[in-house]
């Protein structure tokens, strides 16, 4: 037992208070170091004891002058404690008979370990995020599904923000669909970038394309529905659909998109990247665009068509969206359009948009009320005045030139390789698609680059059942200097392995 000092310790002492008091069966540790407060260190332990059983219900407090002499602290520490304790009903004050733990404190169960925090039995385990994480790879990151902001307009970035910022605040909760500015502005650029014809009253503001994928498949699938998914395809996308429910049905692509005949199943929704099928890089071509068309009427089926990257095309005319020709063909009310400004501008200002009939809209807008009530309005304000005022399409201009670049320099420096791997997708987007001969085993080759500093992606992590043998180069957060010099030591590599077994290069 620690004998009780005589008067409070002055507030510079250091180290721990003392330990117990003969009243408490338990140590008391507080300490002025640490950065909880006095009383808060003193409220949590009895907490603790009580709910742990050390201290049981009916259990007398010691009194706050006799509590605070012992521990070396003022009387208003304890004070402040037992309100706390009171407050939160651990502990009662009973007129004539002091502070004392609650009478119908629950006592622990003797079979579940003090403290334990287990999960309920019922709670499915979750597979792995099928997302990659921050970047930071020490190296060259080849990675994908990131853009560079080095010609974003700095100034006019910082102006946007300035002005969002002098816009009066409300006190009121803003249409969760998004400002109607912002939807007009997104409306018409969607028409300008894409062709897509659309008016303020069709778009939805939403915080990204799995933010936008979550609500559909929730506001407008019936549960367990079957739901068609490209493959390879958006490995994210594809959680989504499995985690909200769905059977996800895997449909073949090749070098004309999604594979569609009298083979593919009935659903209720398919999921495709047409403009850029991802991750393989080939556009669906305009028979399959209208075979799937013709697929949805028959079906009675939606299409979403996820269109993330459209804006970034290098020597090829653009196809219009699939939404546009489902409008012309008059089956405009089964796609729903997907955009973004992540790759357009910064993924961080997590913002994208849904293109919809006024039917599904309704729906969505539900569904986005309910889950959060809609986007900051802040965020919506500087981005209207980068989309209004034109910057957007401008930065859009200085893009595409810059990544032009880096993609040039990164098919140059891989050139050469004929017979041991050739580039697929490089008509658009930020990414390419490197196919690997068979005898040279596309993991084998990140493992060996990443060896090296140089960090890739095989194609099988996008891929259920057998993958094609090739490599995912991501460039969009690439200088063009960057690019070459990790695409030659890719070069480098590919040829040793050919080497090693036995081709020419």
């Amino acid at each position: 037992m620690v004998a009780p000092v005589k008067a409070p310790l002055s507030a510079h002492t250091r180290g721990p208070l003392p330990a117990r008091t003969d009243e408490l069966p338990f140590p008391l540790d507080l300490r002025r170091e640490n950065p909880e407060a006095l009383h808060a260190q003193l409220a949590r332990q009895i907490r603790e004891a009580v709910l742990s059983g050390l201290l049981p219900g009916g259990t007398p407090l010691p009194g706050t002058r006799t509590l605070a002499r012992t521990l070396g602290v003022t009387r208003g520490v304890v004070e402040t404690a037992y309100a706390e304790l009171l407050a939160d009903g651990t502990a009662q004050s009973l007129v004539g008979r002091g502070t004392r733990v609650r009478d119908e404190t629950p006592a622990p169960t003797p079979d579940v370990p003090v403290g334990a925090s287990d999960l309920p039995a019922w709670l499915p385990v979750m597979p792995p995020l099928p997302v990659d994480g921050p970047g930071g790879r020490p190296g060259l990151d080849f990675r994908v599904g990131v853009t560079s902001t080095a010609t974003l307009d700095r100034r006019a970035w910082r102006q946007a923000w300035a002005d969002a910022a002098r816009e009066d605040v409300s006190g009121d909760y803003a249409d969760p669909a998004g400002e109607h500015r912002l939807r007009a502005a997104l409306a018409a650029f969607a028409g300008r970038q894409r062709g897509l014809g659309a008016q303020a009253e069709d778009v939805l503001v939403t915080g990204g394309t799995l933010h936008a994928l979550n609500l559909i498949v929730r506001a407008l699938v019936p549960p367990g529905s079957r739901v068609l998914m490209e493959n390879p395809g958006y490995r994210a996308a594809r959680q989504v659909l499995l985690d909200a429910g769905h059977e996800v049905v895997s449909v073949p692509v090749d070098v004309d998109g999604l594979i569609v005949n009298a083979d593919t199943p009935a659903a209720r929704l398919v999921y495709v990247t047409p403009s850029h099928q991802f991750p393989l890089g080939s556009r669906m071509c305009l028979p399959r665009r209208l075979a799937l068309l013709e697929w949805a009427a028959r079906h009675d089926a939606l299409i979403v068509e996820d269109d993330y990257d459209g804006e970034f095309r290098y020597g090829a005319p653009p196809l219009p969206p699939l939404a546009a020709l489902a409008a012309q063909t008059g089956a405009g009310g089964r796609v729903l359009y997907l955009g973004t400004l992540s790759k357009v501008l910064t993924p961080s200002v997590r913002t994208g948009f849904v293109v919809a009939a006024p039917p599904l809209l309704s729906r969505l807008v539900r569904a986005r009320t309910l889950l959060d009530f809609g986007p900051p309005v802040q965020v919506q304000a500087a981005l209207t005045h980068l989309l209004t005022g034109g910057h957007v399409d401008r930065h859009i201009r200085r893009s595409r030139r810059w990544h032009a670049q880096v993609r040039a320099a990164l098919t140059e420096s891989l050139d050469g390789l004929e017979g041991v791997a050739h580039l697929g997708g490089i008509e658009a987007g930020l990414h390419v698609c490197l196919h690997l001969h068979p005898a040279i085993p596309a993991r084998d080759v990140a493992a060996e680059l990443a060896a090296q500093g140089v960090h890739v992606t095989p194609l099988d992590t996008y891929t259920l059942g057998e993958a094609p043998n090739a490599l995912l180069l991501g460039h969009g957060g690439l200088s063009a200097a960057q690019a070459g010099a990790g695409g030659r030591v890719i070069a480098g590599t590919l040829r040793s392995c050919a080497t090693r077994a036995r081709l020419a290069p």
